[in-house]
């Protein structure tokens, strides 16, 4: 085998960095039996190296490209316009010619060739780069061939093909090129076929798209396809275009396209029989490559040849189940405010300390909910419990049931049907509970919590190797408990439930809608809006010194403490700074992930909001603005007693009435604290991992200390047990060292994937996604509706921020962004609305909203894309939607 050509049949999968990803694939179709491909060979990416090797010009080019980023669109464009130039310029080595000359003497120099790019960082798992390079068509004699083959050299370097490279982490100097020449097929039809549903994601839903001549014209948009949808051996659906044009193959070289007749332009481009044929090929290569293919392919002389597959990059990864049954997931995501993927170590976390059936896919958590859709008996108070947490769950669960073919109820709910749920899986399951109206059951609770924490900040420290997993796993125990007591379950309960009654009977009575929101504001106890309030304090003690502040403003590195302590006010500031962090330092965006990096670990992140604080509030703010909500709280109180003793049975309505307010100031503040003693328990373990963490880079094992957390809990613990008993030096060591980086390094670029992908709300076994919608009347045409969770109406600036380090806030502003979970909370006091894309009525920032007195619409599907930052937008807080002024 030559090193700088090799026909398809010659390649095999261990060639990426040879052949690249297209030419990987034709090789592995080639070899599939039964499987019709044009032949042809790989132009390897050796070929290329030997191309550019000895150019300095070339190199010195790509040394200024790499160091550019995506916005520097104007240099980016100029400096690849030069390489592209030069490789043109460039002389194929004679050997390559040769090397080229030898397989097309083989296959005929007479015939018409395709010239296609075929980079090594194109149609992966992760990266389709499609579209990307360029290819060449009937291309017929050597010297053209050639030629060719230097313009897709050149094509790694179009500004889209750059661009990309950047935008998806790529190396300029680590990315090659192969060239693919392949037998050209004069074909009557051609097409893609995707073997899933690239709309719903549905894998029993296969689809091709068909049209006359030559498939380019359809991938390039310029004429229009037959479509066609297949489930299992039924065509299911029918779409036959109106197909003006046709592109062909000229006799000389080169493409034309040509008008069809009148008559041909509405017939079907493929038989029904030719559809099911094609379907059959379909499932036999994916089933080849074990994953959903896109698949070109065209039809000659009534033969099916495939011309290229890859796999379906954009398609959600489905939940793995044990079994052949039709399961349901619920996104844990969309209830905890963190849609972003987790690493490892942060899901097995996850995974050991919730009791909910959870399954993961794409680096999410989702509940299996299927039992309890069976079960007429479970499947009401899931369907409303999922209701209150999120409406476009409830709706998309409803849309399954109703279809009815996916879930066959049971007329009795099977025993066991009905697990028990918590607020770590599908939003809490629970029932009225009757509890006490006491405070000091939840005073008991939050210190019980904290004498726990204190004792295990103490065992932890003695912990270390094995000994050190086997404690954390006994502490998980502890940490489900209190996560759990059901006294503390009651608690939440009541708050809820009492919201609830007086929303109703309120709304019933007096015609009030959601009074419980005015009810909610400053309740004593909230761990979550005193951590924002808290940090108002922080602002009011450096605010006297302008030093500080200026110092502050420049700073860029977490060890600006240090510098701090010189300035004028420096050691009351780190003072100040240091006793937040004692007390919320475990926060931090995305915080049910362990390995997410925590205020204490980053102290940096706080800055901006302390500054914005200084900027935005008055001095005292935060017991102004506590006092503020407590004085409206207890007016609301006194307006709706007052009210309702006019009523008939006045004095009982009144005094129930009462009995439910004080439900929810004494109890619904605790709603906020078991996950802040969960949060707090995470940041324990994390701390004792990462000194094991650091011994293992001390032994070589991995190279930075955050490598441990693409290691699932059980595989971390094995690292570390294979490491105390290690054979120094010995060739079994080295082994496992090269393999335990190897995980890490196929676990980050997963990560990288999962980052790209949306996680859906709802989805089946089959991967079909299943998206809700809000059923509403009555709001105006251009309302972008959502969940209402705070009530009041107001205008503002929309601030579209997806990062809180990146917030600027002014006085007025409204907070527009995918997901808040409890880190976002000292923003809320610089803000006067709130607009989410996910959410529901319990959720962390709809209740941290209420109390603070802050309209807020959650659930607002696709609100960042929506919505422009700095557009003027007015809030229905109490109606639920948003409009665009």
């Amino acid at each position: 085998m030559n090193s700088l050509a090799v026909s398809f049949q010659e390649t095999d999968k261990t060639q990426l960095l040879l052949v690249g990803g297209k030419g990987l694939n034709l090789g592995e179709l080639s070899n599939i039996e039964g499987i019709q491909v044009p032949e042809g060979f790989c132009v390897t990416t050796v070929g290329f190296q030997r191309a550019i090797e000895q150019n300095e010009m070339y190199h010195g080019l790509l040394g200024r490209l790499t160091k550019l980023k995506t916005e520097d669109r104007e240099q980016i464009s100029e400096i690849s316009r030069r390489i592209r130039q030069l490789i043109l310029e460039t002389e194929i080595p004679s050997d390559v010619v040769q090397a080229v000359t030898h397989y097309l003497f083989q296959y005929g120099e007479e015939h018409a060739y395709a010239v296609r790019s075929s980079a090594t960082a194109e149609d992966l798992p992760h990266a389709s780069f499609a579209g990307q390079q360029d290819s060449y068509l009937n291309i017929i004699g050597t010297e053209a061939i050639l030629r060719h083959i230097s313009k897709c050299w050149a094509s790694l370097f179009t500004d889209r093909a750059v661009i990309y490279r950047m935008q998806n982490g790529f190396d300029h100097s680590q990315v090659y090129i192969s060239v693919i020449v392949q037998r050209m097929v004069f074909p009557q039809a051609s097409g893609i076929m995707f073997t899933a549903d690239p709309i719903s994601s549905n894998r029993k839903l296969l689809s091709i798209d068909a049209s006359f001549g030559l498939g380019e014209a359809l991938v390039s948009g310029l004429v229009s396809a037959d479509g066609y949808t297949v489930q299992e051996e039924e065509i299911i659906d029918k779409r036959i275009a109106a197909k003006k044009m046709a592109l062909d193959a000229r006799a000389e070289g080169g493409t034309e396209t040509r008008q069809l007749d009148p008559d041909q332009q509405k017939t079907q481009t493929l038989t029904d029989q030719q559809i099911m044929q094609l379907a059959r090929i379909g499932r036999q290569i994916e089933a080849h490559f074990g994953q959903p293919q896109d698949i070109e392919w065209c039809l000659s002389d009534d033969t099916f040849y495939i011309v290229q597959s890859r796999p379906i990059t954009t398609l959600y990864p489905i939940p793995e189940a044990n079994d052949q049954d039709n399961h349901v997931y619920v996104s844990v995501g969309h209830q905890q405010m963190m849609t972003d993927p987790i690493k490892p170590l942060g899901l097995s976390f996850y995974l050991l300390t919730t009791p909910a059936p959870m399954r993961t896919a794409g680096g999410r958590l989702f509940v299996d909910v299927t039992p309890m859709l069976i079960s007429p008996a479970s499947r009401d108070m899931i369907l409303n419990t999922l209701g209150q947490s999120d409406p476009l769950i409830k709706d998309a669960l409803m849309t399954i049931i109703d279809r009815g073919d996916f879930i066959r109820s049971e007329t009795a709910g099977p025993e066991g049907a009905q697990p028990n749920h918590s607020s770590k899986g599908v939003a809490s399951l629970g029932v009225q509970t009757q509890i006490e109206n006491d405070s000091t059951i939840v005073s008991d609770l939050i210190k019980r919590s904290q004498i726990s924490i204190e004792e295990l900040k103490q065992h932890i420290q003695s912990k270390t190797g094995e000994d050190l997993f086997d404690f954390v796993l006994e502490d998980i125990q502890q940490l489900k408990k209190i996560l759990f007591d059901p006294q503390s379950s009651a608690v939440i309960m009541a708050a809820m439930n009492a919201a609830t009654w007086i929303n109703e009977n309120m709304h019933k009575w007096l015609g009030e809608k959601n009074a419980a929101d005015t009810l909610a504001q400053s309740v004593p106890g909230n761990i979550t809006s005193e951590m924002g309030l808290a940090l108002l304090d922080v602002a009011d003690v450096i605010r006297p010194y302008p030093e500080v502040i200026e110092f502050l403003d420049q700073v860029e590195d977490d060890h600006f403490m240090d510098e701090l302590v010189k300035l004028e006010g420096g050691p009351e500031t780190r003072d100040a700074i240091h006793d937040y962090l004692s007390k919320y330092g475990m926060r931090c965006a995305g915080e049910i992930d362990i390995t997410r990096t925590r205020w204490s670990e980053q102290p940096m992140t706080l800055v901006p909001l302390i500054l914005g604080n200084i900027k935005n509030t008055p001095p005292n703010a935060s017991h102004l603005k506590f006092e503020q909500g407590r004085r409206v709280a207890l007016a609301k109180e006194q307006e709706l007693l007052s009210r309702l003793k006019q009523l008939p049975d006045g004095e009982h309505k009144a005094k129930e009435t009462k009995r439910m307010i004080d439900y929810i100031r004494n109890f619904s503040g605790y709603r906020e604290y078991p996950k802040y003693g969960m949060v707090h328990r995470y940041f324990i373990y994390k701390l004792a991992l990462l000194e094991e963490a650091e011994r293992l880079v001390q032994a070589g094992v991995i190279q930075e200390k955050e490598d441990i957390y693409y290691f699932t809990f059980e595989e971390l613990r094995e690292v570390v047990r294979s490491n105390e008993r290690k054979d120094p030096g010995s060739m079994v060591e080295q082994q496992a060292k090269l393999a335990t980086r190897q995980i890490i390094s196929q676990r980050k670029a997963e990560y990288r994937l999962y980052e790209k992908l949306t996680p859906p709300r709802v989805m089946t076994s089959d991967g079909e996604i299943i998206t809700g919608t809000y059923k509403r009347d009555n709001l105006p045409n251009d309302a972008i509706v959502g969940l209402p969770v705070s009530s009041g109406v107001i205008e503002g600036r929309a601030r579209v921020i997806l990062n809180m380090e990146d917030a600027e806030l002014e006085n007025g502003d409204i907070l527009v962004t995918a997901f808040t979970d409890p880190s976002w909370t000292p923003l809320f006091v610089s803000i006067k609305g709130l607009v989410t894309e996910v959410g529901g009525l319990m959720t962390h920032g709809a209740v941290i909203a209420r109390e603070y007195g802050l309209p807020a619409v959650v659930g607002v599907d696709n609100a960042t894309k929506r919505i422009k930052d700095g557009q003027r937008i007015r809030v229905h807080g109490t109606d639920g939607y948003i409009e665009i002024l």
